[in-house]
């Protein structure tokens, strides 16, 4: 994973010698709390990742310059010190690897090195991880520290663990404020809930549906994962080991209402957010909801969009949609084919909610076409788990001794600035094995591409979200013509059918837009006004200045899990991976402004787009 062609081996010294060596250096210029004698164990291009510990931000600083410039900010207050090999370093092609533990003034945190030989044959790190993994005297009741649940003794006064239950949940959004609301109770939502509960923050997640899962249950019947098992786990609770490797939707569903009842998140369900307004002098929000018919006011200290990551429906406004005299709907509101049999459906979009439900449509024997407006990045679900995935995520790497966190920490540790080059011999290997497949496929006229630098999908949906299909069957039906497929932009809508720009005319009874989806930010502009919203700018994307991401380059993710430049604003979501991962960071600086914590944040991201 981390190959450098040509690297200097160190054939004397075992990695643990060289990580031990390093981190004595690097110890040593910690405590004497000289930023440029760090900085100097670094190599010239050189990443330094920071998930909180440091820099109360996610922030990646690059090089010796930038290196020196955050610690000469950061080091007094951090204080930090004891860094440790955490298990028997490794060695990858003359780079040697460890996971590490190290501790700071306020938390414990862990993290990943990379050390390589530099031009005088010196060790030097050429990435470092740090995340902050628990706050001092802050600590959630896991493991040792469990609570006990039953109180021994006599005490006529002590209520049951469901009364406190009751009560509580009485006393929130009522005679008890939540210090963070979180809006929006999918997977993301359920997530952070999670955390904060565990961490004793008071916090609240609504969402609007009738019970957590229903945002997977109302989509088409025929959605399942892509991504597989050992990517998805939810925190503190992964999926038993019977769980299918792609788990449909409703089994999905199903899981995040179970895990939210054991979790004991504090959830409401029918309810839906009207408007929210900062008050910068109290330093709180004012947030009208509707629940359950019931109009309430709530004042939380920190408010949450966890709303997805994908934001708001794109549906496009073609000339004529209004005198279409059949169906027209987005994707995320598809029923599924049942409603459809007998009829012509056209599908304007190719990635994969459009793959998706065209196969299930011709799986029902429905006329169906496919309009390809851009190039898709195509992979097949096999060909991404076995090189893609494998090593980290799947019962191959569990069997070998790979964690989920270890896993985590690993993808982690490479920076987005690089990561793309380590992604394309990946896809290179997939276009190769898979040529025949690719093959066929464009001699049917569908237009592939592997992304603007040749990375494939890893990178499209860091920088874009979208672009991509993971291929579960629907490419065999597109390249033998069962999907049928038309290409090109479209011109305008009929009332009985969708005429492309060179002319062709489709006809059809029903519309799906598989158009995609606008920024998070589309969600903020509806709740707190256009003005927040461009305050806060574009959410996702790093800056690549590739397609659909412009740059300049960010070196984060937009807005995401971290500070934004609206005071007490915070973005969350993702996939189910991104979800637990990131959750933990976002929970944690959410505790240390509940507790009162300084939490200076170190660079609070410009806005360079708005949406």
């Amino acid at each position: 994973m981390t190959q450098i062609a040509d690297a200097p081996i160190d054939t004397v010294r075992t990695p643990a010698d060289r990580v031990e060596a390093w981190l004595g250096k690097f110890n040593e210029a910690l405590a004497a709390e000289d930023p440029y004698a760090v900085a100097a164990l670094f190599v010239d291009d050189s990443y330094w990742r920071d998930l909180v510990a440091f820099t109360w931000n996610l922030k990646t600083v690059e090089g010796r310059e930038q290196i020196a410039a955050m610690l000469t900010e950061r080091l007094a207050q951090t204080r930090p010190r004891g860094f440790v090999a955490s298990e028997e370093p490794t060695d990858s092609d003359g780079v040697a690897e460890a996971f590490i533990a190290f501790e700071t003034a306020t938390g414990r945190g862990d993290g990943q090195l990379r050390l390589r030989v530099d031009d005088d044959g010196e060790d030097r790190a050429w990435t470092l991880l740090t995340t902050l993994q628990e706050l001092k005297g802050y600590e959630e009741s896991t493991g040792v520290s469990r609570p006990m649940g039953a109180s021994h003794g006599s005490d006529p006064t002590a209520k049951s663990w469901a009364e406190r239950q009751e009560d509580e949940a009485a006393a929130l959004g009522r005679t008890v404020q939540p210090y963070v609301l979180v809006i929006g109770g999918g997977q993301g939502g359920i997530a952070l809930g999670a955390r904060l509960r565990q961490l004793g923050v008071t916090s609240l997640v609504v969402d609007k549906y009738d019970r957590p899962g229903d945002q997977w249950r109302s989509r088409y019947k025929t959605l399942c994962l892509h991504d597989p098992v050992w990517y998805d786990h939810l925190p503190y609770l992964p999926f038993p080991a019977n769980w299918p490797v792609f788990a449909p939707k409703d089994k999905v569903a199903d899981w995040l209402e179970f895990y939210t009842k054991v979790m004991e998140v504090p959830y409401w369900s029918r309810t839906e957010c009207t408007s929210a307004s900062y008050d910068e002098e109290q330093g709180r929000w004012t947030v009208e909801i509707v629940r359950d018919g019931e109009q309430m006011t709530l004042h939380p200290t920190q408010l949450v969009l966890a709303t997805g990551m994908s934001g708001k429906p794109n549906v496009p406004s073609f000339p004529g949609a209004d005198t279409f005299a059949g169906d027209q709907h987005h994707s995320s509101h598809h029923p599924g084919p049942d409603g459809f049999v007998g009829k012509k459906v056209v599908v304007i979009g190719a990635n994969n909610s459009s793959h998706d439900i065209c196969k299930a449509l011709v799986e029902n024997g429905i006329d169906t076409t496919m309009v390809q407006r851009s190039s898709t990045h195509v992979v097949k679900s096999a060909s991404l788990m076995k090189i893609g995935l494998g090593a980290l995520y799947s019962e191959e790497a569990v069997q070998g001794g790979m964690t989920t966190k270890k896993a985590d920490m690993t993808f982690a540790s490479l920076p987005y600035k690089i990561m793309h080059q380590f992604q394309i011999p990946l896809y290179d290997q997939i276009r190769e094995q898979d040529k025949d497949y690719y093959d066929r496929l464009e001699k049917a006229g569908f237009d592939l591409d592997f992304g603007d630098d040749e990375s494939g999908l890893f990178m499209k949906y860091l920088r874009r979200g979208s672009g991509y299909y993971i291929d579960v069957g629907a490419c065999d039906l597109v390249a033998d013509g069962t999907i049928k497929l038309a290409k090109g932009g479209v011109k305008e809508i009929t009332e009985n059918s969708v005429v492309l720009e060179d002319g062709t005319e489709l006809p059809a009874d029903v519309i799906v837009y598989a158009t995609g989806y606008g920024s998070m930010n589309g969600w903020a502009a509806d709740l707190m006004g256009q003005e927040v919203a461009d305050r806060v700018g574009k959410v996702w994307g790093l800056g690549s200045d590739t397609t659909k991401d412009p740059g300049p380059w960010e070196g984060e993710q937009r807005n995401m899990w971290k500070p934004t430049q609206q005071p007490n604003l915070w973005f969350h979501g993702g996939n189910l991976h991104q979800s637990r991962h990131y959750s933990l960071y976002l929970a944690l600086q959410l505790k240390a402004r509940f507790e009162g914590l300084d939490t200076p944040v170190y660079g609070l991201q410009e806005v360079h787009h708005l949406s």
